[in-house]
């Protein structure tokens, strides 16, 4: 008797830890098939872009999203090799490349984006033509963006630079002709939009110009902005063919995109892919 209960015991207990493995792989499918996603960007215009244009259309294809928001142009990217959030979307391909081997970090862009352009922004004079001998002009103090304000004043004729230096990397003692002997005063970025007040011109990157509330449109003239100072959507090397890869690049791609960014990003420069498509 006592030998067909303890057979009895053993069957029970081997039912109860086949059915608990059951539920154990059960619960590890679900993991595997788990659409959860987290998205990082810094606060501003590339976080609101997450939010209103690309959450939405992710959560249409049935991922469940996450929006971080980051204060400082490091941490997106250290939380996107950590593993700690999916994409990011808050840089130009020129700081992802310089970021990425600075870092032994192995990112990928993806696609860019529309982007807020530096604009030459002045509560002096309403129009480059008013522009008198002598003016001061507050630039960035960063050699990335200084170049982006030298190209931006050559292409409206108040300065020539050495035809054969480099476009991206082109600094004040390449220029060969100051039409206006302009006098250039180079301060911490974030420090431009204040300076609208003080000097007479100031080269304001978009992201900082929307941060101070500025409307784009104000600006004397916008820059025709290079796709390699264009924002784009990043990821690991390793996740670049990932099937989150793909969705994010055909909602970027989509028209619906496009016409969300016209209607809630006035002034926002578009990619050559989106201009010439």
């Amino acid at each position: 008797m006592k030998k067909i209960l303890f057979t009895m015991i053993l069957l029970v207990l081997a039912v109860a830890l086949v059915a608990c493995g059951g539920n154990d792989n059960e619960s590890k499918g679900n993991a595997d098939n788990d659409k959860s996603v987290n998205l990082g960007g810094t606060a501003g215009p590339y976080s609101d872009m997450l939010k209103q244009a690309i959450q939405p259309a992710l959560e249409a294809k049935g991922y469940e999203v996450k929006i971080h928001e980051f204060s400082d142009y490091i941490q997106p990217n250290v939380a996107l090799e950590s593993g700690d959030i999916d994409a990011n979307l808050f840089q130009h391909s020129i700081y992802l490349e310089n970021f990425s081997k600075e870092n032994d970090m192995d990112l990928t862009g993806l696609i860019t984006v529309p982007t807020a352009p530096m604009g030459i922004y002045s509560n002096k004079y309403e129009s480059i033509d008013d522009i008198k001998d002598g003016a001061t002009i507050t630039i960035p103090n960063d050699p990335v963006n200084a170049a982006r304000t030298f190209l931006i004043l050559q292409d409206h004729g108040l300065i020539e630079l050495n035809p054969d230096a480099e476009p991206l990397t082109v600094s004040e003692k390449d220029i060969q002709k100051n039409v206006k002997n302009l006098v250039f005063q180079p301060i911490e970025a974030g420090q431009l939009p204040r300076s609208v007040d003080s000097a007479d011109l100031a080269a304001v990157p978009g992201n900082f110009a929307l941060a101070a509330e500025m409307d784009l449109l104000d600006a004397l003239v916008l820059e025709n902005m290079p796709d390699q100072y264009r924002n784009l959507v990043a990821v690991t090397t390793a996740n670049k063919d990932s099937q989150l890869a793909k969705d994010l690049v055909e909602i970027v791609e989509s028209r619906e995109f496009e016409e969300l960014i016209d209607a809630e990003f006035e002034g926002f420069g578009k990619p050559e892919w989106m201009k010439n498509r």
